[in-house]
């Protein structure tokens, strides 16, 4: 009997890989304030208490000094949700007692991170090829 291919000739890298993934690709500039609220005693509250962990690495924090980072706990039996206010008046609402961290990261990179304006995105790459071509003449030589 025959193995099945999968369309893959390597393994993946795993979940953990993935979060890392996404959280590198996470911004806060359209973020005002974000509110994770839950109920400790719930037991589909471990993936947003995962989830909230990764906003406090000092990489993602440094995105949007003035974001407010919050955290309600309760002791109603609600479900976990997290509140976003965005800079534009807006405000967006993840319910996440039958999300898991990966897709959790993936929901906000997608409704929240892809409202960064593209100009910010360029200039930083801008200025990285410009870095990294100052030390080069003409030819592709260091001098």
């Amino acid at each position: 009997m025959a193995l099945v291919f999968s369309g893959s000739k390597t393994k993946s890298s795993g979940i953990i890989q993935a979060v890392i993934k996404q959280r590198k690709m996470l911004n806060l500039k359209p973020v005002k304030r974000i509110v994770f609220k839950f109920d400790p005693f719930d037991e589909k509250c471990i993936n947003i208490r995962r989830f909230m962990y990764h906003f406090n690495i000092r990489k993602v924090l440094k995105t949007n000094p003035i974001c407010g980072v919050r955290t309600d706990v309760v002791c109603d039996r609600s479900e976990p949700v997290i509140d976003v206010a965005l800079t534009n008046g807006e405000s967006i609402q993840f319910k996440t007692s039958n999300l898991n961290e990966l897709e959790l990261f993936e929901m906000f990179n997608k409704h929240i991170t892809s409202l960064v304006p593209k100009e910010e995105e360029d200039s930083k790459a801008d200025v990285k090829t410009k870095t990294a071509t100052a030390g080069k003449d003409k030819k592709g030589k260091r001098k």
